[in-house]
């Protein structure tokens, strides 16, 4: 499914989770590793302090790139490496989409220069811009790999839709229990219309577990529940045990149009297992 990952790495823990995690997966897929650092020379103290700061980065992205080559030697992984300047997650998008990559693996914390921060932001900019698939890692927990189950969060929209076929794809690689969650957001249900949502999220879910039994997932769990979006696919992720979760960057929560980016980003920030997001967004 996957012929070339790119695994953005800066020496942070996260980071650091997201490469033994994409190792994983480029392991299972016979694939290639790209690890690329960014060294950011667009802040103003390190323009103004010129060519003597990008030397100093570059060095610190040569260690650190060589670094994770050699984590990565016992994996027989074929690996290439990059250090590139420039702003990280315009630097990531462009050299994903240059190099054909079919899936970004990235911490969602990690170290700019030479300086700690939190990258949360990067993260979630090449999460919601990205034309590929993205996968998120926190350092929090050690990801399962092969995946035992996977959630998808389905509202119904296009981009849920594709992110049902990517769990489904994932679900059935894996012969793993694959669980699909609609969630109604208690301030969308008016006076009277809570029944009709009901129906209307189980039509859903007939029609979503359809979809992944076509897919050649055996094991398909279905499941309504109420609350806030993010809250309850974080609460059911837990209960569930779930090793991976899928979702869309753009979609519809409970059954109503609105933008889902601000729900997908809660999750990456909350989850304590990897987050992969599909992403339709037009290139035009």
């Amino acid at each position: 499914m996957y012929d070339r990952i790119l695994v953005p790495v800066d020496g942070s823990d996260s980071a650091t989770a997201a490469l033994d995690h994409g190792l994983e997966i480029a392991t299972d897929h016979d694939t290639t590793v790209t690890l690329l650092y960014v060294a950011d020379t667009n802040k103003p103290s390190q323009t103004r302090a010129g060519t003597d700061v990008v030397d100093v980065l570059e060095r610190k992205g040569d260690e650190i790139v060589s670094d994770a080559r050699e984590r990565a030697a016992d994996s027989d992984v074929a690996v290439t490496t990059d250090v590139l300047q420039g702003t990280p997650h315009d630097v990531i998008i462009d050299y994903a989409k240059t190099k054909d990559v079919d899936l970004v693996v990235i911490g969602t914390h990690g170290r700019d220069g030479l300086k700690r921060y939190v990258v949360g932001s990067v993260a979630e900019r090449v999460v919601n811009t990205a034309p590929m698939p993205v996968l998120t890692v926190h350092a929090i927990d050690e990801p399962t790999y092969p995946y035992e189950s996977v959630l998808v969060s389905t509202d119904g929209s296009e981009h849920a839709t594709t992110a049902l076929q990517m769990g489904t794809d994932v679900a059935k690689r894996h012969g793993a229990t694959l669980h699909i969650l609609a969630v109604l957001e208690d301030g969308l249900l008016g006076l009277g219309g809570e029944l009709d949502r009901e129906r209307q999220a189980m039509d859903l879910l007939e029609d979503a577990k359809s979809t992944a039994t076509n897919g050649g997932v055996d094991d398909v769990v279905t499941a309504v529940e109420s609350g806030s979006v993010p809250t309850e696919i974080i609460s059911y992720a837990e209960a569930a045990g779930v090793d991976l979760v899928v979702m869309g960057t753009h979609g519809r929560t409970g059954l109503d149009d609105r933008l889902l980016g601000s729900i997908t980003e809660r999750v990456l920030r909350t989850a304590s297992v990897p987050v992969l997001t599909a992403n339709q967004r037009d290139e035009s």
